[in-house]
């Protein structure tokens, strides 16, 4: 019999039980021919029950999706080539079948999980639940789209599942290996489902997520569609919209900014947001406008909030970072074409913003971690004072950056609000320190344009441009315009002549030129080197953006910088020219007859002497310029430089220049600073005299200690006395410690074998003794009228010392003269005389033995002078010499008659001016032709 005929005639029973035999067995055309032989008992809701039931998970769906499909358009194909066979069933007997169906529990296509609207569709409740099998039992989700896309547009709520949580899901689960299942993560919350889809693989590192933006467009915007996933708050909708996740996303994005930029950078670069979702396979769903608008709207904010919040200071992510807010103001139309950062940066655009303190109201809460994406937070509401803000913060880091100081869009977002001027003031030197290190390799365009970025940073706009009154409230808004050029000038003069060098060499050429472009420094012929770029910005110009005081206050100060780094003393070289070339940079403004001019040059004049010399301060190190600049006593330096070179002594001229030099640069003789504005006029030149004084008497010290008596006493007797007689009244009064000082050490220098001989001995006396003695009386006389009138009592013990001394030598001498005529008598040989007497040869030989040349009262004035002033000197100091009174028997009578009280003040006076001259003439009195034992006489009876 025909299987055809049989399986007509089978009963109900047993042709549920083929049914389920052919469904386990996953025989495809004979259920499906059993459905066409009796339809009316496997009608569609029992069949699918067996299919779901029944048939295995791991049979691909597109072996029985052409049998869904005839089960619901109930059309079933002619299938008489395949009968089914009903031997399976043919040995049953009818009560063992209905037995075996009672037993069969298929699965109801109702329940808890399905949505409500699929209730009474039983063929979608079915794709349904044979979805969720296929996925839990296999774990193969590739293959729920074969089952489910030929039936997505059987219901809308079928298409809504199918396009935002099936597609989803298997998008993600292809891109990440998870063990959700589908049922699993219908079931997560939307907070749980966004996170799992933006995770990324475990084996991938924390910043990297390549294809972020595919799983955003591919996967998270379709399950964004989800009507069911928005919540409106109020009836009015708009920030009452309510998505969590779209707000976890946003919250993702932040943290990604923060930890892991590439990420947050990607996404919004190329994503862009709720518009941008691919809905594959044929698929269509629409968002309502109202969630769409909110959804463009928090999308901007969150992209400013990721700006904020990334910290990265690369030039390569604020790029981008700037490429990004550009765009978006372009999209809000908020711009009317994209510029990009390299145009910005030669354009400078303007983005000053008059009243930004609004958009800053509490920086603290506005950039909190919980409050960036607040919908009242003024930075990240995406308006075109916020965007524009924004821009000029990014554009700001970049140019920071790009000079040397690397910078993120929050870092300067502080230093801009926060207006703390010494914290711009650092940065600012930072970067100048650091354009001065590039400058050495790049040519003037580029320190144009380094000023030109960091002008525009006061205000955000071009400084030239701005009016007066326009406050400014750009990244360096608290430091005055003048500073800043001030401290371009200084680097351009510090660098003038180091860039040219360099450029030189480099390029092998000797010579420069300006060309077309006057910023611009290209090879050529002929050019004055150094510093034209100075002049053409701050000299040569219409546009004085430095008044002459500000310019030459800058000039001094670079010349001063140039001068301490100087290494050696040399004028001709190194750190000294290019001091003096800084003096002449500008000399339309600041020329030679300027007063700071004038001082450096001194103190260039003072350190060049040095150059000369061998002078080392510390064991090891050679002195550097800076050193006498600097030190509290320079005069001192002199001291130094005589100690370490022998003979140097002798070239006294030259340090007296150095004085002088040392003095007209302002610096400190003798522990006075000569530029306090506490001094006159007279008062400086009083120190300036003194100075030289203290100069004279370094090198006579040093002469001494050099055993050259002779040179310390020409200096005595040449400048010493003649600086003494010479000085001004107000030099009188400024205390001179060391003129005294060294006359009197040249007047008890003792004459020894190493001592050197004199070279001439004019008309002074043949007796080196009596020599010696003559010329330390006579400094000893130097001392007396410059010595403070505490010091004369010791001088004068010293100067009667050498008068008995002195007076001595003269008897030996005299003595041996004698003796010598006795021995050689003329009166025994034939012819003679009478001899003559021995008082006479005594008188005649002392008179020889002196400086007098006849025995007349002619007496050399100098000497005579010199006691007339010292009694002057004595005079002033009436109440100080009257404990001179001590010193000998000779002025014991000048101290009795001091206390005569009727007589007292014209006594004082005769007897003080006698006691001084009467001490000096009865000393040299051979000198002034007065009779030595007479004068000694009446000395005595005083």
């Amino acid at each position: 019999m025909p299987s055809a005929v049989v399986s007509s005639s089978l009963s109900p029973a047993k042709v549920l039980l083929l049914a389920v035999h052919f469904a386990t067995h996953a025989n495809i055309d004979s259920l499906t021919s059993l459905c066409q032989l009796h339809a009316s008992t496997l009608h569609e809701e029992l069949l699918l029950r067996i299919l779901l039931t029944y048939l295995p998970e791991t049979i691909r769906p597109d072996l029985y999706v052409g049998l869904l499909q005839q089960v619901s358009e109930k059309d079933f194909q002619d299938t008489n080539a395949h009968a089914p066979d009903p031997s399976p069933v043919d040995a049953l007997a009818e009560a063992e079948a209905a037995k075996k169906v009672k037993r069969l529990h298929l699965r109801s296509l109702n329940g808890p999980l399905i949505h409500e609207s699929l209730q009474r569709d039983v063929l979608s409740s079915f794709l349904v639940l044979r979805a969720r099998s296929i996925d839990t039992e296999t774990g193969t989700s590739s293959q729920l789209l074969d089952l489910l896309l030929p039936f997505v547009h059987r219901s809308s709520y079928l298409c809504t599942w199918i396009s935002s949580i099936v597609v989803p899901y298997v998008k993600k689960e292809q891109a990440v290996d998870s063990r959700n299942s589908l049922l699993q993560f219908e079931a997560l919350s939307d907070a749980e489902a966004s996170i799992f889809l933006l995770s990324r693989q475990p084996d991938m590192p924390s910043t990297v997520q390549p294809d972020i933006d595919h799983d955003l467009r591919e996967s998270f915007g379709p399950w964004l569609y989800n009507p069911d996933r928005w919540k409106e708050a109020g009836p009015d909708g708009g920030t009452d919209i309510i998505c969590e996740g779209w707000q976890e996303l946003r919250t993702w994005l932040v943290s990604q900014a923060a930890s892991s930029w590439p990420i947050a950078v990607q996404v919004l670069e190329k994503w862009g947001g709720i518009d941008d979702v691919c809905l594959s396979n044929g698929l269509a769903m629409k968002l309502a406008k109202r969630f769409q608008d909110h959804c463009r709207e928090t999308y901007a904010a969150t992209t400013l909030a990721c700006v904020y919040s990334i910290q990265d200071t690369s030039l390569e992510c604020l790029s981008r970072l700037y490429n990004i807010v550009a765009r978006l103001r372009v999209r809000h139309a908020y711009d009317e074409k994209y510029e990009s950062l390299e145009e910005a940066l030669e354009t400078l655009p303007d983005l000053s913003l008059h009243n930004i303190s609004t958009l800053w109201q509490d920086r603290t809460a506005s950039l909190a971690k919980d409050n960036i994406l607040a919908p009242k937070n003024l930075l990240t509401s995406p308006t075109a004072e916020s965007t524009r803000l924004l821009l000029a913060l990014i554009l700001s880091a970049y140019i920071l950056t790009l000079h040397g100081h690397p910078s993120s869009v929050r870092r300067v977002g502080d230093l801009t609000f926060l207006r703390d001027t010494r914290d711009q003031n650092a940065v600012f030197t930072k970067l100048l320190w650091t354009i001065e290190k590039q400058a050495s390799t790049r040519d003037d365009e580029y320190i144009v344009w380094a000023r030109k970025r960091l002008l525009w940073l006061r205000g955000w706009r071009d400084a030239a441009a701005s009016a007066p009154q326009e406050i400014d409230n750009g990244t360096f808004c608290a430091i005055q315009r003048e500073s800043m050029d001030a401290d371009f000038l200084k680097l351009m003069l510090s660098s003038g002549r180091m860039f040219v060098a360099k450029l030189m060499k480099h390029h092998g050429h000797s010579k420069l030129l300006h060309g077309a472009n006057p910023n611009k420094v290209v090879l050529a012929d002929s050019v004055p080197l150094g510093y034209d770029l100075a002049r053409s910005l701050f000299e040569d110009t219409d546009y004085k953006s430095l008044p002459e005081e500000t310019i030459q206050e800058v000039v001094h100060k670079s010349a001063l910088a140039a001068f301490d780094n100087a290494t050696s003393p040399d004028r001709a070289r190194g750190g000294l020219k290019r001091c003096d070339e800084i003096l002449r940079a500008l000399p339309a403004t600041v020329g030679p007859s300027s007063a700071g001019t004038k001082r450096i040059r001194a103190l260039l004049k003072a350190t060049h002497a040095l150059s000369g010399y061998r002078l080392v301060l510390r064991a090891g190190e050679s002195v550097s310029p800076v050193v006498l600049r600097v030190h509290s006593d320079p005069i001192s330096i002199v001291g130094k430089i005589l100690a370490q070179n022998p003979g140097a002594y002798t070239r006294l001229q030259e340090f007296l220049e150095m004085g002088i030099n040392i003095f007209e640069a302002g610096l400190p003789c003798h522990s006075v600073h000569l530029t306090a504005s506490s001094l006159t006029t007279e008062q400086l030149q009083a120190h300036k005299e003194v100075s030289e004084r203290r100069i004279t008497a370094l090198c006579i010290q040093a002469a001494l200690s050099e055993e050259d008596f002779e040179t310390a006493y020409s200096y005595v007797a040449s400048r010493l006395g003649t600086q003494a007689c010479n000085a001004s009244s107000a030099a009188q009064h400024v205390m001179d410690d060391w003129s005294w000082r060294a006359a009197l050490q040249a007047g008890q220098y003792v004459r020894t074998e190493r001592s050197k001989k004199p070279t001439h001995l004019g008309t002074a006396s043949g007796n080196p003794t009596i020599r010696h003695l003559q010329q330390r009386l006579e400094c000893l006389a130097t001392a007396l009228r410059v010595a403070p009138t505490s010091e004369l009592q010791d001088i004068l013990q010293s100067f009667r010392r050498c008068e008995e001394q002195l007076d001595s030598a003269i008897k030996e001498e005299a003595t041996n003269e004698a003796a010598w005529d006795a021995e050689a008598d003329a009166g025994r040989l034939p012819g003679s005389f009478d001899r003559p007497l021995v008082e006479e040869q005594c008188l005649s030989r002392t008179l020889n033995a002196s400086a007098a040349s006849r025995q007349t009262d002619e007496a050399p004035m100098s000497l005579f002078d010199l006691s007339r002033a010292t009694a002057r000197v004595a005079q002033k100091n009436l109440s100080i010499m009257s404990g001179l009174k001590s010193i000998s028997g000779d002025v014991g009578s000048v101290g009795q008659e001091l206390h005569d009280e009727s007589n007292q003040r014209v006594r004082k006076r005769d007897q003080l001016r006698e006691a001084a001259t009467g001490t000096l003439v009865s000393g040299v009195g051979w000198l002034i032709g007065a009779n030595v034992n007479p004068n000694r006489t009446s000395r005595g009876e005083m």
